[in-house]
């Protein structure tokens, strides 16, 4: 048993953050899988996943890591948290491609928010996880790349690495943030996933919602392009994000909708990459997130 691990255990676990063993040295859960399930203990009506098994029990935590040091993993979804996880670029060579991070502030300085001072810890690969709680009747689960390029999150289905926990690569520091706190409604406007649509609209609703898409597109294109000093980024990035639901449900192409706003962005005074940047991630994410209202097509 390792004293250290055993202690970072019962202080996540004292934050209210339901823990369980990872695989000493490892990020992989220490606890048998489906196939193996002895149907004993815990598991004797039916398997126990780790997000099940995962406890906040002092006790349990004691006994657990009195058998060996294991990592500590934190389920998030018991545990009331979305984590965001930002990553850091799998090549080392490309010096100038943008992190988690900066991608992270980029887009929280788009929506005129700064980036929170919450509970933060450092991973082993040099990223970082920043911790949110999320409200209570709010269901959020795992997200890749849906906020953005290296910008993922952990919520119900997922778990993230405790600090003081360590694997070859490195060790999970705690860096800053007095307190969780709660996840940004900006950013809980992106993860929560659209309400489904109840049926599909008739062919005259399709045909209206085509002509609907044209003026939205002209007045969407004329904002941008209007757009004072100071609310440019932010208003290009509503832009994409309404006209993003048009593309999802193919009353509009996409490349028509990117080159469109592209040149009025520039037109205001962006430069052609900050352009591309924010028209990407808020197209994605609208068109991720309006599937499920695609109009009915012939």
């Amino acid at each position: 048993m390792s004293e250290h691990l055993l202690n970072a255990a019962l202080t996540a676990a004292e934050r209210g953050w339901h823990v369980f063993p990872l695989r000493p040295g490892t990020k992989r859960p220490a606890l048998h899988g489906a196939a193996n399930c002895p149907r004993t203990g815990a598991c004797s009506n039916s398997h126990l996943k780790w997000e099940d098994r995962a406890t906040t029990d002092a006790d349990r935590i004691r006994a657990a890591w009195s058998r060996a040091p294991f990592n500590v993993g934190i389920a998030t979804g018991p545990s009331g948290l979305l984590v965001v996880d930002l990553d850091v670029p799998k090549d080392k060579g490309s010096a100038d491609a943008p992190d988690g991070a900066a991608t992270f502030a980029a887009l929280c300085e788009r929506t005129g928010n700064a980036v929170p001072d919450t509970y933060r810890v450092r991973t082993a690969s040099g990223g970082e996880h920043l911790y949110f709680t999320t409200p209570a009747g709010v269901r959020l689960t795992n997200t890749a790349g849906t906020v953005g390029e290296l910008v993922d999150t952990r919520a119900w289905g997922g778990y993230v690495v405790a600090a003081g926990s360590t694997t070859p690569d490195g060790a999970y520091e705690a860096l800053c943030g007095p307190e969780t706190l709660r996840v940004p409604p900006w950013l809980q406007s992106i993860l929560r996933p659209a309400p489904r649509a109840p049926q599909p609209p008739s062919m005259a609703v399709a045909g209206q919602s085509s002509r609907y898409a044209d003026v939205a597109l002209t007045n969407e294109t004329r904002n941008v392009a209007t757009a004072q000093h100071g609310e440019r980024e932010r208003k290009l990035f509503t832009a994409a994000r309404a006209l993003g639901r048009f593309v999802a449900w193919g009353d509009l192409p996409r490349h028509v909708v990117e080159q469109a706003l592209q040149e009025a962005g520039e037109g205001a005074g962006l430069s052609v990459a900050e352009c591309r940047s924010t028209l990407r991630s808020a197209l994605n994410w609208s068109i991720a997130h309006n599937q499920t209202g695609r109009r009915a097509t012939a």
